[in-house]
């Protein structure tokens, strides 16, 4: 069965020029000029992957990606963006985007991103991990504790917990961590990659047994402290 692709842009001429380009691929696309219109497409049929520009009218591409991740947290999803600021950037992560490509962008690259996304975002079987007295489930992105208010993690800060879990006691490198999710290796991801993990520090502050460290130059390491019977 062919993948289908949305595109939410507002610029005519480049939907027109990117539908025609992913057609050629070997994909259904389907368009939507704005937010509205784009979350209405989706909520009828669906899409394998989202491209969606940010600036639009009506209803941006930032607010439609909140809105889909709220009932939809496994679509994937690649910004379309003229902006290129770190604040822009984590931005669209935090709201659930799995890749972003600047304007003006190769057809070639798009393509590449897409091809990508379909071949990493493959819906994971239900899974929970056990980080001392945390749970962490990767099915509702939540972070448990028996004592203390659940947390809804971001798609990031699931993703990233859920691979220094996998790796509980050993560094993992920074660079397998940000091309595990943000596909680069840049100032960029390294800064935002950095910011994560701050948070989730905050996050497992209540269990004093629990760390993540920072192997400096290296990558970070999720270390549980087992606490005397």
């Amino acid at each position: 069965m062919d993948k289908r692709i949305l595109l939410v842009e507002d610029d005519s001429t480049l939907s027109m020029i990117v539908s025609e380009t992913l057609q050629r691929e070997g994909f259904v696309v389907a368009t939507a000029a704005n937010g509205e219109d784009g979350m209405e497409e989706f909520a009828r049929r669906g899409a394998d992957v989202i491209v969606a520009d940010v600036m639009m009218p009506r209803m941006d591409g930032f607010e439609m990606a909140r809105r889909i991740r709220q009932t939809d947290r496994n679509v994937p999803l690649l910004f379309l963006t003229a902006k290129s600021s770190i604040d822009d950037i984590v931005e669209g992560f935090e709201l659930g985007g799995n890749d972003y490509l600047t304007k003006p962008f190769r057809m070639l690259e798009l393509v590449v991103r897409v091809k990508a996304l379909l071949r990493r975002c493959v819906l994971e079987p239900e899974a929970r991990f056990s980080i001392g007295r945390y749970t962490l489930d990767m099915s509702t992105q939540r972070l448990e504790h028996p004592e203390y208010r659940s947390i809804e993690l971001s798609q990031i800060e699931a993703r990233l917990l859920k691979e220094l879990a996998m790796n509980v006691g050993s560094t993992v490198d920074a660079s397998t961590l940000m091309r595990l999710i943000w596909q680069r290796d840049d100032l960029y991801s390294r800064n935002s990659l950095h910011g994560f993990v701050h948070k989730l520090r905050h996050y497992l502050r209540h269990e004093p047994g629990i760390s993540i460290l920072n192997r400096r130059g290296v990558g970070y390491m999720l270390a549980v402290r087992r606490e005397p019977m």
